[in-house]
């Protein structure tokens, strides 16, 4: 199934060639591993079969390629870099991880690739986004062993 996305403001490059902080979308096929989802602005979907959790205001994900956590979730205050998934703007209501750069995490290599909310086809810095009504309407078919082609 095609969808609408957008994709880092730096485009696309093979996952090879993918440098922390270029803003670029990497390019495979990228295993789903679960569903993030803030409580306070998203009902769980009726049927889900992923594993998922809620997010809580300190959570974040390493991207400071010297941490031992590196492209892992962590809390904050975190001592290195760390992107905070709790946000103002809506776009991580609803997170779906990615397993880029996973098992294991090469530091340098990206981190937080995932699939998330759009804000009005406006690029990202590396995910995939797309619309919120398509991205709940997407997680019911969505099973452990799925994955995501970005091509």
């Amino acid at each position: 199934m095609a969808i609408r996305c957008s994709i880092g403001r730096g485009g696309t490059r093979p996952a090879a060639d993918k440098r922390e902080g270029d803003c670029a979308t990497p390019l495979g096929l990228w295993p789903v591993r679960g569903v993030l989802f803030r409580p306070d602005r998203v009902a769980l979907p009726i049927r889900l079969s992923l594993p998922w959790r809620w997010i809580r205001p300190d959570d974040g994900w390493s991207d400071g390629a010297g941490d031992p956590a590196y492209n892992r979730p962590v809390r904050h205050p975190h001592a290195q870099s760390a992107e905070r998934l709790w946000r103002d703007d809506g776009l991580y209501d609803i997170i779906v991880v990615l397993g880029h750069n996973d098992r294991p995490p090469v530091p340098g290599l990206g981190s937080a690739i995932f699939l998330h909310c759009w804000r009005d086809g406006a690029t990202t810095e590396g995910c995939v986004a797309i619309a919120r009504t398509e991205l709940l309407a997407l997680l019911p078919a969505l099973s452990p062993g799925d994955a995501l082609l970005i091509d």
